[in-house]
Order: structure tokens, then C-alpha cells, then sequence
């Protein structure tokens, strides 16, 4: 799909319907916040400070209501196929709406067509994370590690297709060794095993399950992926920093209501977000897994998504890479 008609579609998906009723009387019951992966992870983390912050200043309870599995897929879609009336929204991410159309043959919405954007809301960096009995300490060590031993080295992601995997999968490329995915529904679900030793390594899409076990020695973390060091782990290096100059990936979420929800509802959701942001609440969330707390109107969210779409749609031609 060409950018003009991917933004067409989704100026669309955002203006349909008549705006009036919704100013006034929006929103009059609970609002449902869909979040496509398990409860501790930092997309449900996210969505729950989103729902909290929106519904102070609405004045009206948003339900946060957890439907995981197929890399964020599952959640995602039951937003694309619910009623565009405002009382159903979701808080999905990076995976569902810039990866998987360029990953799966058949995912069951389409980005441009299925959603109308309301707000980004955050990003974080993913870190390798590893278990205190692996034989290696840092970086270099790992890929020294992985080349003599190909394709041997496990390690877990939230899921085929998520952005860990594909940070993952990119770091492979450039360091030029093979590695093995164990997918998992979500992060929350990793830890346990990356704790016991079960699976030595893990590509994690936050902090958010694992600083108290890295600064309590039960866990290492060997790298971030983000520009700048996490202030959380300040001692953590960036992989660019490591050895691979220019390697930067970062998770992001956002908020999104199904297409042919009214303008004026689109609107005035994410002007509560925007609102809601600004307060000690939702921003201490936030620092907690060293996340960015992001705000951008549904118009800037819309050409972020299609930005996000062409540079990983060419960073999977590029590598090849197919789902399992």
C-alpha cells in the first residue's frame, strides 16, 4: 500500500461517524482496554497506567482485560472486530501493528484498514538478559559462545514476531551468529524459567520483570538495545557500545480504537491521555521498567505506524525472515 493511501485509510478509519453525541455524552459506561499479552509484562504495565490515567479524567472506569497469545495477534484483533463505538480500545504494540503484516501470510486485520490510532504511549529498550550459570559475562563473550556452538544457544521472546524476536534476529545478522527462539505468550511468562536456568538467555522487551532480579544477582543483564544506557542499570552497555556502532531497537505501544470509531471519541481519548500522562501516576510506571512515556496526536500516530511498517517490512525482506 502506497503512504498517501495508508494515511487515507486511516484518516478514514479515525473521522468516520458523527462526532456530536460522542462530545457530549462519551463516555456514559465502563470502557474496555484490550492488552494482547499477559498480566507483569510492560504492554500490560502500560495499558493498565493508560486506562488509569484516562479514566480519572473522563470520570468513567476503563477495564483492562488481558488476551494473549500469537505475538500481541490475538488481543489486537478482537480491537480490529469490535464495535466502533469507543467502548472497546486497545493497547497493543510494535509486533501486531508495524511487524506481523510483514511476517505472517494471514493476519487476520489489516493495519491501515482495521484501526484508527489514537496515541503513542510509550517505547523501551530490550536487553539481553542471561541466567548467572551462563559461560559468558558480557557481549563479546556471548557471540564468541554462540559461533563455536551454532545454533546451540537458546534463548526466550514474548513471541514469534514481537520486537525482541526481531532484535534478536537482527543482532544475529550483524554479529553473524545462529541462535535459537523459544517463544513464550508474554514476559511475565519467561522469568520463572530464565530464573530456574530452564532457558539461559532471554531478548526482554523492558525491565519491568527483571531489574529486581538483576540487581539482585539472580539474573545478568548483558546489553540494551537503545541509543542510551538505561538509567535504571546505568552499569548496563548499549550494544552499540559493545561493539555493533549504530544498533538501535526500541519497543513501542500504543493506543488504538477500532476503525469507524467517531473523530470526536478518538480525540477526546487521547486528549485524556495526553492529560493523564502528565501526572505522578502514570509517569512513575514508566520509570519503573525505563520506559519513555510518549504522547502524539492520532494523526502523528498514524505516519509513525507507517514509518514503523516500511523500516521493519524491509529489515525482514532484507533478512529473510519467516515465521515458524
Amino acid at each position: 500500500m502506497q503512504r498517501r493511501d495508508f494515511l487515507l485509510a486511516a484518516g478514514l478509519a479515525a473521522s468516520a461517524g458523527s462526532p456530536a453525541w460522542a462530545q457530549a455524552g462519551y463516555p456514559n459506561k465502563p470502557v474496555r482496554l484490550i492488552v494482547p499479552f499477559p498480566p507483569g509484562g510492560p504492554t500490560d504495565i502500560m495499558g493498565r497506567t493508560a486506562a488509569k490515567a484516562m479514566g480519572d479524567k473522563l470520570g468513567q472506569q476503563f477495564v483492562v482485560e488481558n488476551k494473549a497469545g500469537a505475538g500481541g495477534n490475538i488481543g489486537t484483533d478482537a480491537v480490529a472486530k469490535a464495535a466502533p463505538d469507543g467502548y472497546t480500545i486497545g493497547l497493543t504494540a510494535i509486533s501486531s501493528l508495524a511487524i506481523a503484516p510483514h511476517l505472517y501470510r494471514n493476519v487476520p486485520f489489516n493495519v491501515a484498514k482495521d484501526f484508527a490510532p489514537i496515541s503513542l504511549v510509550g517505547t523501551t529498550p530490550c536487553m539481553l538478559v542471561v541466567h548467572p550459570s551462563a559461560p559468558f559475562t558480557d557481549l563479546k563473550g556471548l557471540v564468541a559462545y554462540a559461533k563455536a556452538q551454532p545454533g546451540q544457544l537458546q534463548y526466550a521472546t514474548s513471541g514469534i514476531g514481537t520486537s525482541n524476536h526481531l532484535a534478536a534476529e537482527y543482532f544475529q545478522s550483524v554479529a553473524g551468529i545462529e541462535l535459537t527462539n523459544v517463544p513464550y505468550k508474554g514476559s511475565s511468562q519467561i522469568v520463572p524459567d530464565l530464573l530456574s536456568g530452564t532457558v539461559l538467555m532471554s531478548m526482554e522487551s523492558s525491565l519491568a520483570t527483571t531489574l529486581q532480579h538483576i540487581r539482585s544477582g539472580k539474573l545478568r543483564a548483558l546489553a540494551v538495545t537503545s541509543a542510551q544506557r538505561a538509567p535504571a542499570l546505568p552499569e548496563v552497555p548499549t550494544v552499540a557500545e559493545s561493539g555493533y556502532p549504530g544498533f538501535v531497537v526500541e519497543t513501542w505501544f500504543g493506543l488504538v480504537a477500532p476503525a469507524g470509531t467517531p473523530a470526536a471519541i478518538v480525540d477526546r481519548l487521547q486528549a485524556a491521555w495526553a492529560a493523564g500522562s502528565q501526572t505522578p501516576e502514570a509517569q512513575t510506571p514508566f520509570q519503573n521498567i525505563s520506559g519513555n512515556l510518549r504522547v502524539q496526536t492520532p494523526q502523528e500516530f498514524t505516519r509513525f505506524i507507517q514509518a514503523e511498517n516500511q523500516r521493519w517490512g524491509e529489515l525482514i525482506r532484507k533478512l529473510g525472515i519467516k515465521a515458524e
